[in-house]
């Protein structure tokens, strides 16, 4: 069996070193508690469960109705997430507030931190530990054959080349800077929606999470094109979130200055 490039195990590794070098960073030089982030895990991992458990039960009937590529089908994933990475957000965040558990003041944080929980471990470590597993389990001949032809005709990419690996993994993380901007977006608008009791901000919000609507698109077209057009979409929303929220910061109540 050919093994799969060592190579490909770099794209999580720096999935990872950017999601924890930003939570470190907040940490260290604004504002970033465990509590935000163990608030953050809560609002990321039950919107996933609950896409999860939909996708389950609708996906095949959607697709077969409106096929796998189709406005339809975007407006499908768009709306899970305006509902449930937004929505259970924001609902996280205002229990929290109610029981004095976050501040406007860990908006940012709570932003950063449900970026890391989706590209620091869903997409990075997790994704590290499968590849690792796959490359280790090939190198002593214990990956099954059958799976090994799933693997060669479903990712054939793991087996390329470094130089042919390196544009797409360019890309990769380019789109995984692009997914930070969203839910630092999305995060910091929903802790402001639910500390400062603003409907305004969460309506705001909301739409945000229809940027996953474009992924049935993603084959439709060149690859630089599609992730271009993501991360200047999420740039705007955090330039629509910094602009809503501008009243808020110049007043003193919603970030803390840098420490010294």
């Amino acid at each position: 069996m050919q093994n799969i490039d060592p190579f490909v195990l770099l794209e999580p590794v720096i999935y990872i070193a950017i999601s924890t070098g930003l939570v470190v960073f907040w940490r260290l030089r604004r504002r970033l508690t465990v509590p935000v982030l163990v608030l953050a895990l809560i609002a990321y991992a039950g919107a996933i469960a609950l896409k999860v458990v939909v996708q389950s039960f609708t996906y095949d009937s959607v697709t077969t109705a409106f096929g796998s590529v189709s406005w339809q089908t975007g407006l499908y994933f768009g709306v899970q997430t305006s509902f449930f990475e937004v929505g259970l957000a924001y609902l996280v965040a205002r229990v929290a507030f109610s029981r004095k558990q976050i501040a406007a003041q860990d908006g940012e944080a709570y932003g950063v931190s449900l970026a890391f929980w989706e590209n620091g471990i869903l997409l990075g470590a997790l994704t590290l530990v499968n590849l690792a597993t796959t490359y280790l389990l090939i190198a002593e001949g214990l990956f099954p054959s059958s799976t090994y032809q799933t693997l060669v005709s479903s990712s054939p990419s793991l087996f390329d080349q470094p130089q042919k690996l390196a544009l797409p993994m360019a890309f990769g993380v380019l789109e995984r800077v692009s997914s930070l901007l969203a839910h630092f977006a999305w995060g910091y608008l929903c802790v402001m929606a639910a500390c400062m009791r603003k409907t305004t901000y969460l309506a705001i919000a909301l739409p945000m999470g229809l940027i996953d609507a474009l992924v049935p698109f993603a084959s439709e077209m060149p690859l630089w094109t599609f992730e271009t057009v993501i991360f200047v979409v999420s740039l705007g929303f955090l330039a629509i979130a910094w602009t809503a929220t501008k009243a808020a910061r110049e007043s003193g109540y919603a970030l803390l200055p840098p420490k010294d």
